[in-house]
């Protein structure tokens, strides 16, 4: 089983140049294959007024900096921009990296985090239920997908998401399309996982939980005809610069349980050379 490992650099409570310096090295270290972004408009941690910049935009701009790592966000709030939007956005970014993108995406909803929902008051934008943001994200995935493959301009009426003529061009570099990583728990959104994704990633590291819904997702998957085994499992970690023995033992139980693609979360302020340490320390150490 091949073992995919990447970062993630949370893009809160740091600068902009922090961040450039731990993708430029980590594209330089064969062992890192890949680094995230998260979505949010406002912290969800630390000071409530610190910096904290947008995702997509911040992307492309390390898109532009690099020349091998995969990249994406762990994942895109579907609430935060229309699908067609979003597919233009993506699209763009996977041009501009050359053809590198993960296309991660969510329902958007952090229910049991009170810090995540005044981003949605502070910035405009509606806090539907749970039931409509899995729908919307279900439609969302089937528009999304149709602008990057579909030659001729088409119409879309769903319960959601409304177009007329809509066309995307340029086209992902990607083909048929990037692959689509989902994360979430619900069983809902494990529906949409079944139907759409290349990858699931479980929000959190509780492998015990992560295996409980991933057999959830298990059944979904029977009961449309789709074999599982085409969906890789993906986890995040949260690593620690003090204590790398106790990372170690969550990768090493992470990956006997069958997850193959394991992002590790890094905390800031990030250390000197912080790609380069988790390479030795936490991924060349699990052979």
């Amino acid at each position: 089983m091949h073992m995919r490992f990447g970062i993630a650099t949370a893009p809160q409570q740091v600068s902009y140049d922090d961040i450039v310096r731990v993708w430029r090295e980590a594209d330089t270290i064969p062992e890192i294959e890949h680094a995230w972004l998260f979505d949010h408009l406002l912290p969800i941690a630390g000071d409530p007024s610190g910096p904290i910049f947008e995702g997509w935009t911040l992307l492309s701009a390390l898109a532009a900096q690099t020349g091998r790592l995969r990249l994406g966000l762990l994942v895109t709030s579907n609430r935060f921009r229309p699908p067609a939007m979003l597919a233009k956005i993506a699209a763009t970014v996977d041009v501009v990296s050359g053809g590198r993108l993960d296309f991660g995406i969510g329902a958007g909803s952090r229910p049991g985090l009170p810090m995540a929902q005044r981003e949605y008051a502070a910035n405009g934008l509606p806090f539907h239920d749970a039931a409509y943001a899995v729908g919307s994200l279900a439609e969302a995935c089937t528009v999304i997908r149709r602008l990057w493959t579909e030659d001729e301009p088409f119409d879309f009426d769903g319960q959601y998401v409304q177009l007329t003529g809509a066309f995307g061009n340029p086209k992902p570099v990607q083909r048929p399309h990037p692959p689509i990583i989902i994360g979430g728990r619900a069983t809902g959104t494990l529906r949409v996982v079944a139907e759409h994704a290349d990858v699931w990633n479980f929000p959190g590291g509780d492998v015990g939980e992560a295996l409980k819904r991933g057999a959830v997702l298990n059944q979904l998957c029977a009961e449309i005809g789709r074999d599982p085994a085409e969906i890789t499992r993906s986890l995040v970690l949260p690593v620690s610069y003090t204590d790398p023995s106790s990372t170690r033992a969550a990768i090493t139980n992470a990956t006997d349980h069958g997850f193959q693609h394991l992002v590790l979360s890094l905390p800031a302020p990030y250390p000197s050379h912080a790609a380069q340490w988790v390479a030795d320390e936490l991924i060349s150490k699990q052979a």
